[in-house]
């Protein structure tokens, strides 16, 4: 069992202590916050697990029926991968792990009804800034257990006499029941961007550019007031990229890999609109980043004519002019799913059916009223790279619920197997991990029953 991680931890890099590290009140009592357990480097804390039990509340987590024994086994199994991760030399992206921390301290904030006073009370912090190191050491952790998790699990495959396998063992003990499935078409239309509108972005951007080299402005600050990347605004729009992990899409990795440190790029075109990069620092195969983004502006001419576009559109399917699909293929905008004839891939399976009850929130309030054939009013929709998009869909295939079926539900019994055969791998991993790995446990929790063997006595 894996639980999100909660917000106190310590690395002991030398001798391994377990005398009390900090005391808390209980009513007119105090009590020792003692060492529960060492895994490695790492340790835990009593009060671990009851952090623990605070940031999955405030996550919008519900705890159930997990007791405190499974919760602690889960923070062992963190600090396990943790400390091997270290081991194997894995690296984390700190930009990336900070950017995090804003949302997770509105998100515990809530519990305490909006009082910082009582937020750092709880996590025995003088200050915000001391509680934003913790948790970027606990998000570090985290990010440190998740790469050691898939260098596990990177290798691992699955064949087809497997998945039959699998299947069969499943037909022995009884067959799941998959809930009804969804197959859903879409065709969208974007607005076009003038070539005018392209060159008011690019000029701006070579004005902040001519302004930071010749009249000394601050970078930073041109970010904070005009970026369009609200990703990176609150950072400054720092990146860090490294050449060995290739992360942006590539016009943003070739353009800063040929920069020269403190230089700025020349404005530069991307999915995402127009940018301009200055490179603050290299370190080895790190090249620390801040860009400005800017989307080139949508007229209110272009918005209208492509809103009459897909309204034309609409009509002729309706009317049965021309079908839903080759519609798609003759004016949808959406390179994904327009050769498919609209067919919208769900991303969890790759393949084109949605399950009814695990459909994403939005396309289910988008389509939940439709009946089979029907084709939706249209929607005005946006995402990361289009901010204006209309679009409309319709229900192409419906699945009742049923019993798995080999042919048709291959793929999702082959997901099914693959995932029980990193189950297997990683139960494998962590008893030979545990056994090579300095651990104790101490006090009442060396009474848990746990699944691993964490007291070493089997």
């Amino acid at each position: 069992m894996t639980i999100t991680a909660g917000f106190s931890q310590e690395i002991i890099k030398d001798e391994v202590k377990t005398e009390v590290k900090e005391t808390k009140r209980q009513g007119n009592r105090i009590k020792a916050d003692g060492v529960a357990a060492v895994v490695g480097d790492y340790i835990v804390l009593d009060s671990d697990v009851n952090r623990r039990i605070a940031q999955i509340k405030a996550a919008g987590g519900d705890i159930g029926d997990i007791t405190n024994c499974e919760i602690f086994g889960s923070i062992l199994e963190e600090k396990l991968y943790a400390h091997q991760a270290i081991q194997d030399s894995i690296v984390v992206n700190e930009l990336q792990i900070r950017s995090q921390i804003d949302q997770q301290i509105q998100g515990i904030l809530g519990q305490f009804n909006g009082s910082m006073t009582e937020m750092l009370n709880f996590y025995k912090k003088d200050s915000e800034d001391a509680l934003r190191e913790e948790i970027y050491e606990i998000n570090k952790n985290q990010s440190l257990a998740s790469q050691m998790r898939n260098k596990v699990l990177e290798e691992i495959e699955i064949t087809p006499e497997e998945v039959r396998q699998f299947y069969n063992d499943l037909k022995e003990e009884g067959l799941p029941t998959f809930g009804t499935e969804l197959q859903i078409a879409n065709i969208v239309i974007i607005p076009e961007v003038t070539e005018a509108s392209k060159q008011v972005a690019i000029d701006k951007l070579a004005g902040f550019k001519k302004d930071v080299e010749e009249n000394g402005a601050s970078f930073t600050t041109k970010v904070l007031f005009y970026t369009d990347d609200a990703g990176s605004k609150s950072t400054g729009g720092k990146y860090t990229l490294n050449r060995k992990r290739p992360r942006m899409v590539k016009e943003f990795r070739d353009v800063a890999f040929s920069l020269q440190e403190g230089e700025i790029s020349e404005p530069f075109e991307s999915i995402y609109g127009y940018h301009i990069i200055l490179l603050e620092k290299i370190r080895g195969q790190e090249y620390d980043v801040r860009h400005i983004l800017l989307r080139p502006e949508i007229t209110p001419d272009a918005i209208e004519k492509a809103r009459k576009q897909i309204e034309d559109i609409r009509t002729r399917i309706v009317d049965g002019s021309v079908t839903f699909a080759e519609a798609a293929r003759e004016f949808s905008d959406e390179e994904e799913t327009k050769f498919e004839g609209g067919q919208m891939t769900n991303p969890t399976t790759q393949d084109f059916n949605f399950e009814l009850t695990k459909m994403d929130p939005e396309i289910y309030g988008q389509i939940q009223d439709l009946k089979d054939g029907e084709v939706s009013p249209i929607i005005q929709d946006g995402d990361r790279e289009n901010p204006i998009k209309f679009k409309i869909m319709t229900v192409t295939n419906r699945i009742d619920d049923h019993e798995a079926d080999f042919a048709r539900d291959y793929l999702k019994i082959k997901r099914l197997a693959l995932q029980n055969k990193h189950f297997d791998a990683l139960g494998k991993w962590q008893e030979e991990t545990i056994m090579s790995t300095y651990i104790k446990i101490n006090g009442d929790y060396r009474s848990c029953d746990f699944n691993g063997n964490w007291l070493k006595n089997k």
